[in-house]
């Protein structure tokens, strides 16, 4: 009689709070915050919802630590060797890439200012602003308003790209909107009309770190 020959058994990766945070990010990355349920992301881990929340106690908890996942990973970098301004423009790039690539990330944290992700980066902000040898007296207003911008420019960027269709072509977009400007009122909207051309063409990176750029200026110059 020919023996049976037995499979070897499969081993599960362990269920930890890593990776059920991970599969979270994943999860809102695909269907938004909407579509984060328990059940759908036991599904995803292959396992049971009872086994989630021994790590996790609920929704809220678990909105915040993925949003604390993905703004982690963008103020983690080392800047030991960058000036202040090219410490701040790093953090606002990566704040801003986060923004693009998690959308759902700008519209929490805007529900919820004095998180721990949002004072974060504001620690950061504020120790460059420091070092730029701004007076105290105006550190606060300083730090306040690259964080404003930061924040407000990213989350509408990210905002602009989720009410676009999937498979929408961005220069097409673009030059349909900037059509649409030239065609305006030239007495209402005479500004608009004469810098349709440059909506047409520009980078939304490039731009906000234009404006980075603009604000650390006014920052310095008022020293």
């Amino acid at each position: 009689m020919a023996s049976r020959t037995r499979r070897p058994e499969r081993r599960q990766e362990p269920l930890t709070r890593e990776r059920i945070i991970s599969a979270a990010v994943e999860l809102l990355d695909t269907v938004g915050e909407s579509g984060l349920t328990f059940r759908a992301l036991a599904e995803r881990l292959a396992t049971g919802p009872g086994a989630i929340y021994w790590h996790v106690a609920g929704k809220t908890e678990l909105l915040a630590a993925a949003t604390d996942a993905v703004v982690t990973t963008t103020i983690t970098g080392d800047d030991t060797d960058a000036t202040p301004q090219e410490a701040i423009r790093a953090l606002a790039l990566g704040v801003f890439d986060a923004f693009d690539a998690h959308p759902w990330v700008g519209t929490y944290l805007a529900r919820r200012p004095g998180q721990s992700p949002m004072l974060r980066v504001f620690e950061r902000i504020g120790r460059r602003v420091q070092a730029l040898r701004v007076p105290e007296a105006a550190q606060f207003t300083a730090a306040s308003a690259l964080m404003n911008y930061i924040l407000g420019v990213a989350g509408q960027n990210a905002a602009n790209l989720r009410t676009l269709q999937p498979g929408t072509d961005r220069t097409e977009f673009l030059d349909a909107v900037a059509t649409a400007w030239t065609e305006l009122d030239p007495d209402q909207y005479a500004f608009t009309r004469t810098v349709a051309g440059q909506l047409r063409k520009h980078d939304d990176r490039a731009e906000f770190l234009a404006g980075i750029d603009l604000i650390l200026t006014g920052i310095t110059a008022r020293q």
